[in-house]
């Protein structure tokens, strides 16, 4: 449900509080019968009830969506300093990544495969980036395999990330 639809829901069951209202009114003043004061004040209630259950529920979905937006922003925020700060060790890794292919003689077409397969794309998904076909992709990737002398894109990965993710040993004092 969204916001208008909880308004004109809540705007409904308000007006209907304030019809049933007035009505209890002028049936009291007319004399009418207690239990029919009643119904009509317990329908008055319910349609009260609802009005600040619907607004209640618009309000935390809104104080929700104010906290999302907030850690939301943190996040990126967070991810941007990251990257700010990594920048020039992700240029190196990269730079060393594309001296290690070129010693492997590879195309500058296989460079682009090989740096989409280090990524973590599928062969479809390089295909549409490069805008050829899957086979051409998996053509190209067997030769940067066959250059390489490596088995597949996980030894692939392990080549250039291997050292990087040597798990930190805790100190023994």
């Amino acid at each position: 449900m969204n916001n208008k639809e909880r308004i004109l829901i809540a705007g409904i069951l308000a007006a209907i509080a304030i019809m049933v209202t007035v009505d209890i009114f002028s049936d009291y003043e007319e004399g009418g019968q207690i239990w029919h004061i009643l119904v009509e004040g317990t329908v008055g209630l319910i349609a009260l009830s609802g009005t600040f259950y619907v607004m209640r529920g618009s309000y935390t979905l809104r104080h929700r969506l104010t906290e999302a937006q907030s850690d939301y922003s943190a996040l990126k925020t967070k991810a941007e300093a990251w990257r700010d700060n990594s920048r020039k060790y992700l240029d190196g890794l990269s730079h060393s990544i594309d001296q290690q292919l070129e010693i492997w003689k590879l195309t500058t077409a296989e460079k682009e495969v090989a740096f989409l397969l280090l990524k973590g794309m599928s062969l479809k998904e390089i295909a549409a980036i490069r805008q050829t076909s899957e086979k051409t992709a998996r053509v190209q990737s067997i030769a940067i395999y066959a250059k390489s002398n490596l088995s597949g894109r996980s030894e692939l990965a392990a080549f250039f990330l291997e050292d990087l993710l040597v798990p930190s040993i805790p100190d023994h004092k």
